[in-house]
């Protein structure tokens, strides 16, 4: 089923994990996809190729989310090359543990502008080329809610603010027909957290269902989002978490 057909995608920070799993998903359901990525250029352009390979458009953007203006440059340019844009799924983040008080305030600003500055201005770049069913998907996280662990005081609020954007930002748009939902992973298996890795094992404990998540799960489930299944379902968190924060 190709419920994304005529659709045309942002996905950011789609060059791996989560990201990348993401704009495969959207592809194959049939949308135009174009995706940002920082240093990552070979995995960048591997993504692209591979949904090229299967018949779809796919673009791929070098883009700082620190830059202020550098999603304003990859919206524009998408524009141009796609005729639009329906669907953004605010997906580049960072994931930075440690004491707070070990922290300054450089790092407190990076952390901020890349989690939740960078989503804000990518979803305002946006908003004036939405049509009527347009889609806004955040990546929040299990941690926005439930903080299992020390060390995580500045990542956990980074992913909790954003749920407060989600809902607000849902209620903006909501005359317009566009939706805006928060999609919340748990352990997911990817580079940045390995089913295999030393810290697997006690997050393992804590899954409901035993075992981490794919980035497909996340993916099938940002695609539900953003096709017409998704149409009555906006200001939403959806935990795919595997039942970490029952």
């Amino acid at each position: 089923m190709r419920r994304l057909e005529g659709k045309r995608a942002l996905v950011t920070g789609g060059s791996r994990g989560i990201g990348a799993a993401i704009a495969r998903r959207l592809a194959a359901e049939g949308a135009d996809v174009a995706i940002t990525y920082h240093r990552a250029a070979d995995a960048a352009n591997k993504v692209i190729e591979e949904i090229r390979s299967t018949g779809g458009r796919a673009l791929a953007f070098a883009s700082d989310n620190a830059d202020d203006q550098a999603i304003d440059r990859v919206v524009s340019s998408v524009v141009n090359e796609f005729g639009g844009v329906d669907i953004l799924v605010n997906n580049a983040g960072i994931f930075e543990v440690g004491a707070l008080e070990k922290t300054n305030v450089e790092d407190i600003e990076r952390n901020l502008n890349i989690n939740v500055r960078a989503v804000v201005l990518a979803s305002r770049a946006v908003i004036p080329h939405l049509r009527s069913g347009g889609r806004i998907i955040n990546i929040g996280s299990c941690l926005a809610t439930r903080v299992p662990a020390p060390g995580i005081a500045l990542y956990a609020l980074t992913k909790s603010a954003l749920i407060g954007f989600t809902k607000g930002l849902a209620r903006d748009l909501g005359n317009n027909g566009t939706t805006v939902n928060i999609v919340h992973p748990g352990p997911t298996d990817t580079d940045m957290n390995p089913a295999a890795g030393d810290s697997a094992e006690g997050q393992r404990q804590r899954i409901a269902l035993g075992h981490f998540g794919s980035p497909e799960d996340i993916a099938a489930s940002v695609a539900f989002l953003a096709s017409e299944d998704g149409r009555h379902i906006t200001g939403a968190e959806l935990a795919v978490d595997g039942g970490i924060n029952i």
